[in-house]
């Protein structure tokens, strides 16, 4: 179809004008007949957001994505232009990507008036028929539907009445393509009675001119739930006019956020000589899971999944610095890492009042807690309730070890000879670790001693202070009775 390069030609081939929701049903009922992935990439939707959203376009709807920060609202968007066909005819030189057998726009009829079946025809690939729009308080109606424009009228020397002089918005400018306006709400409401039209008779006027503009677009909105956004509202009769929302979420089981989380990390080619455990993938998507439901995060607020993403590549630069310091050649990221990755952490998320009381720096440290003593639950027995129901103490060799006045600690750059040394010295500690995870591979016993002693101290069997570069361990008691002296 690509050669024809004329309208007369194209009408000799049989082509078939289509609407562009149309075009994205038949395409879609194309793919779920093969059995073809739609939305490539999209984790976490299969059977939430994915089945709503080919509703949506099955019913040839306008659709509107609301959801938290971070929910790939966006990603869904633009992963909709592969339902468009490859390659649409648009008359030459007009303005609104006209249809050759079905002009709209006066500049595309005077053409074919002229030209008839001479009339040159381009084809537009489906990347062309994507826009999107940030929607900013700034917004006028003249950027969304156009405006009379003077020099226009100068050059042509026309009257102000003639529509020729009209300069055309970025709306008109997206005919027969997919039009996305990111955060809804922050567009004003006399901004968004503007749609109206548009959305419900498929049409749209320009300032006082009588011409009427049959539009074709297939609209997306995006937008955080009404109840966060302090900046403005979707206007009902708007809300009322886009036929399907859909509530999109963030990831719901751990697995899903790792894979998400790899997926998404953009790292440099050197940092594949950084290992990272399974069980510290775990602990960075824990900390996610907590800040949602943390008593010092605004939860209306949202934790975006960039956290986890964020956080995956400064764990593993935080390695890479610490191996490129010690002239090592390959290294495995620690627990003792996770200092590194405090910075993506506190960027991420909108504290309330008692979270600002404690301070951004503290709240990550206590989300890091929390997600190591649940990895460590996952793995370990409960320390705490061994005790008080008197059981076997698998812990008691190391509690030992430690009250005999011994101590430990961790350089935040140790070289992994002296890490691996560190941890070995602890008496009992590779041997709780042996005996409560099966089948651990021999690359992941440090990372799992590791976990057994932080676990430990979240679980208060062991004194842990942050001291400047270094953790260091100690016997709970001994310490309390070295304060007390």
């Amino acid at each position: 179809m690509q050669k024809i390069k004329t309208l007369g030609d194209l009408k000799a081939s049989g082509y078939t004008p289509k609407s562009i929701k149309d075009e994205m049903r038949d395409n879609l009922i194309e793919k779920l007949k093969n059995k073809q992935k739609v939305f490539e990439g999209i984790l976490g939707f299969d059977d939430t957001v994915i089945p709503d959203l080919e509703r949506a376009v099955l019913s040839r709807h306008s659709i509107l994505l609301l959801g938290l920060r971070g929910q790939a609202k966006t990603r869904l968007a633009r992963l909709m232009i592969y339902l468009l066909d490859e390659y649409v005819p648009v008359v030459k030189g007009s303005e609104l990507n006209d249809d050759p057998l079905n002009p709209i726009s006066g500049k595309a009829k005077d053409i074919i008036a002229e030209l008839g079946d001479k009339t040159p025809v381009v084809w537009m690939h489906r990347s062309e028929r994507y826009v999107e729009k940030l929607a900013t308080p700034d917004v006028s109606i003249a950027d969304l539907v156009g405006d009379v424009d003077p020099i226009k009228a100068a050059t042509l020397k026309l009257p102000y009445s003639d529509e020729r002089t009209i300069h055309f918005g970025l709306i008109p400018r997206s005919h027969r393509c997919l039009f996305v306006i990111n955060e809804l709400p922050d567009l004003q409401a006399r901004i968004q009675v503007s749609l109206f039209n548009i959305l419900q008779e498929g049409d749209m006027q320009i300032r006082g001119f009588k011409m009427r503009l049959p539009l074709d677009i297939s609209f997306v909105f995006t937008a955080n739930p009404e109840d966060y956004t302090n900046r403005g509202s979707i206007i009902t009769p708007l809300k009322d006019r886009i036929e399907s929302q859909i509530l999109t979420h963030y990831p719901r089981t751990l697995d899903i956020g790792k894979t998400i989380t790899r997926q998404e990390a953009r790292l440099a080619e050197g940092q594949q000589s950084v290992q990272v455990s399974e069980i510290l993938e775990n602990v960075l998507e824990r900390i996610a899971f907590s800040a949602r439901e943390s008593e010092y995060i605004d939860g209306n607020s949202g934790v975006s999944a960039r956290l986890t993403i964020a956080g995956y590549e400064n764990l593993v630069s935080t390695a890479e610095r610490r191996m490129l310091i010690n002239d090592e050649k390959k290294t495995q990221a620690r627990l003792t890492d996770f200092w590194g990755v405090i910075p993506a952490i506190t960027g991420k998320v909108e504290l309330v009042y008692e979270g600002e009381q404690e301070g951004p720096y503290m709240v990550a440290i206590r989300l890091l807690g929390d997600a190591v003593k649940q990895e460590f639950d996952e793995h370990f027995p409960d320390p705490g309730k061994l005790i008080r129901e008197g059981e076997y103490d698998p812990y008691g060799e190391i509690r030992n070890w430690f009250s005999k006045g011994n101590h430990t600690e961790f350089m935040n750059d140790d070289k992994d000879k002296s890490w691996k040394s560190s941890l070995e010295k602890i008496e009992g500690l590779k041997k709780i670790v042996e005996k409560e995870v099966k089948g651990i591979q021999k690359s992941d016993l440090h990372n799992f001693m590791e976990l057994a002693l932080f676990g430990l101290s979240e679980h208060n069997i062991l004194n842990r202070d942050i001291i400047d570069r270094k953790f260091e361990f100690r016997d709970l008691l001994a310490d309390m009775l070295g304060d007390f002296e």
